[in-house]
């Protein structure tokens, strides 16, 4: 592995310096790839812990990973409230949601390191972590080998590896086998991805099947909070839909099926939440052409006076799936694969999407099978299935009830990964 290293570390460096050029203006015109720059790049003198205590560090990418081991962090801080808790992300997004959700839980919240050896040390030397976590399938050699020197056990939790990622994998095998043999332990969502990272050159030995940190997401409002919620946006007993984290060219196909849906439901309306903060602008400029009324929650605006509030916020979509009557998961008729319909199933509200979800496949396969989820090959099978959850109240009730059951029967992913810090402490 000591070869590998040298040779990887040689050809990244080498790729940076060719690519500097295209760094520096990266960097000078993406705001958003200047976040945490040099802290990655290995300046970690901000953080402070007390070395006394034993260190456990968790990564998570960006937002759906830290929405996915929220539970998980906040279950470690009930059971070990004596050590150390540090939680990285990649993207600055994912720093903003973590801050949010988990400042009063961790001790340090910074970004992950560059897969540099220098900055991987850097990273080391300043946390010293005495378990690292990483969450879904982030392979980073460097790291990894780095740490395994130190004798510092890492784990992938809520590992995943997805039938089109598995094949391209699958291909470079030679290069993943030693990567994968660093690992203390790789505990992957499915029977299925099981075996693919076994196939792809994970021990066996070390490769279980954990389940879905997903599935143990709780609520995080009580129903006074709901109801407050409700009152705010002036609700008054109107039937909302999310359409969350959508697309270019959802947005276009939401907007065309609420405008048919408001001929025979008047009072519906709609809360907007663009995936992307740097669509608001488009996104605003459709709802001025569309000829609703609309306004913004940044503006603190409400539905008082409109038919559409545009989700311009971070941090609120999870919330607003508490007040909707079903919710739109979006990236699934953008060929982007689907985002987690799971944050809305938790608040028991069913969700409709497009039929490419392959991000959330084996999510969908259990959703499907009641009628807790739809996929919808068409903008018009959408709009009929809206208008069925809409007007058949004994079919919403059913589907309502499914998505309560479907948390049941799945959960226990955090309880599994807490009986693994605790056996190897």
């Amino acid at each position: 592995m000591l070869f590998f290293s040298f040779i990887y570390n040689a050809v990244l460096i080498f790729a940076a310096i060719v690519l500097l050029p295209v760094i520096l203006i990266a960097l000078a015109a993406v705001p958003k790839f200047r976040a945490g720059f040099w802290t990655k790049l290995g300046f970690y003198g901000n953080i402070n812990l007390d070395k006394n205590k034993e260190t456990l560090f968790f990564h998570a990418v960006s937002v759906g990973e830290v929405n996915a081991i929220e539970a998980l962090v906040k279950k470690t801080r009930e059971v070990f409230p004596d050590v150390n808790i540090v939680l990285s992300t990649t993207t600055k997004t994912g720093q903003e949601i973590a801050h949010k959700k988990l400042s009063d839980t961790v001790n340090a919240i910074t970004y992950f390191p560059f897969d540099f050896f220098f900055s991987v040390l850097a990273f080391l030397n300043t946390v010293k972590p005495d378990k690292i976590i990483i969450a879904e399938t982030e392979i980073w050699p460097d790291f990894v080998y780095l740490a395994k020197k130190r004798n510092i056990p890492v784990y992938i939790v809520n590992g995943r590896l997805s039938p089109h990622s598995y094949n391209g994998y699958k291909k470079f095998s030679f290069f993943f086998k030693p990567v994968l043999a660093q690992y203390k332990g790789i505990f992957m969502q499915t029977t299925d991805d099981v075996q693919r990272i076994i196939d792809v050159g994970a021990n066996p030995e070390i490769t279980k099947f954990m389940g879905n940190l997903k599935f143990d997401i709780k609520p995080t409002m009580n129903k006074a909070q709901i109801t407050e919620l409700a009152n705010g946006l002036e609700l008054n007993g109107a039937k909302m839909i999310v359409a969350a984290s959508t697309h270019k060219g959802e947005d276009e196909i939401i907007l065309s099926v609420f405008e048919k849906l408001k001929k025979e439901f008047p009072s519906l309306k709609l809360l907007l939440a663009p995936r992307h903060p740097e669509r608001y602008e488009k996104v605003t400029e459709l709802l001025k052409k569309s000829g609703f009324k609309y306004g913004k929650r940044s503006n603190n605006d409400t539905f008082a006076d409109n038919d559409i509030i545009m989700l311009d916020t971070m941090g609120e979509l999870m919330k607003m799936f508490s007040i909707c009557h079903f919710a739109y998961i979006g990236g699934s008729f953008s060929n982007t694969g689907g985002h987690n319909p799971l944050e809305a199933n938790i608040w028991g509200k069913p969700v409709l999407s497009g039929d490419c979800v392959f991000n959330f496949k084996d999510i969908y396969s259990y959703l499907t099978k009641t009628n807790a989820a739809k996929l919808c090959a068409t903008p018009e099978e959408l709009l009929q299935e809206m208008k069925k959850l809409i007007e058949d109240e004994n079919f919403y009730k059913t589907a309502c009830y499914d998505t309560y059951q479907i948390f049941e029967e799945n959960s226990g992913a955090v309880d599994f990964v807490i009986n693994v810090l605790n056996d190897h402490r």
